[in-house]
């Protein structure tokens, strides 16, 4: 897929996904929304939990959404808070987007379109592991 991606779909996706987060214990409700190289998207919302440390990120749930779907690479991705309002994913999100986009995804920040290798310089990957991670 070479097209630029429609980023106005996309957002919209994420808010649609976002009402439908579970956070009754932060009140901060996250969506994210994905391309994927065949041309799919893909969703996800937060899911909190009373042990905050097995709260689900959105991005979470759009990567689980992606491998239930068939799997395929990210091609680009944008999250938002409640107010639709474009965010940043954290690091560990991050991580998990390097992992299924590599270093050309694009994500849509609040500064503009940037690629995960300028979100995430040196990124730990399945190249760094015996087999490469994959399957």
């Amino acid at each position: 897929m070479t097209e630029a991606p429609d980023w106005e779909q996309l957002r919209s996706s994420a808010q649609e996904v976002m009402r439908r987060a579970y956070a009754p214990y932060s009140g901060y409700r996250v969506g994210a929304a994905g391309l994927v190289d065949d041309g799919r998207v893909v969703a996800g919302c937060n899911v909190e939990n009373a042990g905050y440390g097995v709260t689900l990120c959105a991005e979470c749930g759009l990567v689980s959404d992606l491998v239930a779907g068939g799997g395929g690479r990210l091609v680009a991705v944008v999250c938002v808070d409640g107010d639709g309002e474009v965010i940043m994913p954290c690091g560990r999100c991050r991580q998990l987007l390097w992992e299924h986009g590599g270093g050309p995804c694009l994500l849509l920040t609040p500064e503009g379109e940037r690629t995960m290798t300028e979100l995430l310089p040196q990124a730990f990957g399945p190249d760094h592991l015996s087999g490469g991670g994959r399957g």
